[in-house]
């Protein structure tokens, strides 16, 4: 019977054994470094310029915008671009990632982090431009410029970590964990309610109605649900058309192992 960490993404014989996270099936190694390290400049200059800016014009917004989830799920994409890089460059050098001597726990929640970025961000675009935004266009060029990198460009960085990478599928078992991460994050929006006097969306005031709130809030989990499976099927059809996923072909660090293993895997099928 699997265990809880195959369950989680992390494989018996060790987590990614070919690297599937630090690798892409189009790109060599150094550019899927790059481009993730050029992502991860690009978030934190949008959260840097996103404080000086209300630092300089609206400094009492600064403390609730942490309680938005469009804010926490840029946070998630910057830091996991941030990480996937520095994971990525240690390959290039190395021939393997940090993320294959850390300890278990640690490699299932980087594989449920992946999850987050390929989903949440989905979530955040579709709710905002179907449900939240009512126009007009922001009078305000760093208005404009933080809601269309945090409700469109976070969705299209959420793409190509879906194409790029020569990542598997990710686990079933991570859908309870979505679930559970948008509960949670349900519970910190009533909590900034009794704390800072404010919905962080009008969609979760009560008083519009315990059915239309109630209706919100299954609609969002199950959008998760769809959102996900969309995500899952995208990656099946990018493996299943670009060799099963195998790593570019300018990736020669592992090649000895990963065709070995690819060869005693096609003899037994």
């Amino acid at each position: 019977m699997p265990s809880f960490y195959t369950l989680m993404g992390v494989a018996p014989t060790g987590f990614d054994p070919e690297h599937r996270f630090v690798t892409s099936w189009l790109l060599p190694p150094l550019w899927l470094a790059v481009y993730r390290l050029v992502f991860a400049l690009f978030g934190w200059a949008n959260l840097i310029s996103g404080w000086v800016w209300n630092g300089i014009n609206a400094p009492d917004q600064i403390g609730p915008d942490f309680s938005y989830f469009t804010t926490l799920t840029w946070w998630g994409i910057t830091c996991y671009m941030t990480i996937a890089s520095i994971h990525t460059f240690v390959y290039v050098k190395n021939g393997y990632a940090w993320l294959d001597r850390w300890w278990r726990p640690f490699q299932a929640l980087h594989s449920l982090f992946y999850s987050t970025i390929v989903v949440f961000p989905i979530i955040v675009t579709v709710v905002y431009w179907g449900i939240l935004y009512g126009g007009p266009w922001f009078s305000v060029t760093e208005d404009a410029f933080r809601n269309v990198s945090r409700h469109g460009l976070n969705s299209f960085t959420a793409l190509l970590e879906i194409v790029l990478p020569a990542t598997n599928p990710p686990p079933w078992l991570h859908i309870p964990f979505l679930i559970l991460l948008l509960a949670a994050y349900l519970g910190l929006a009533y909590v900034t309610y009794a704390t800072q006097g404010f919905y962080t969306y009008g969609f979760l005031d009560p008083d519009n109605g315990a059915g239309q709130l109630a209706g919100y809030i299954v609609g969002i989990a199950a959008a998760c649900v769809v959102i996900f499976l969309l995500v899952w099927g995208l990656i099946w059809t990018r493996r299943r058309f670009t060799g099963h996923g195998k790593r570019s072909k300018n990736d020669t660090s592992m090649d000895t192992h990963f065709n070995s293993r690819h060869d005693v895997e096609m003899a037994v099928k």
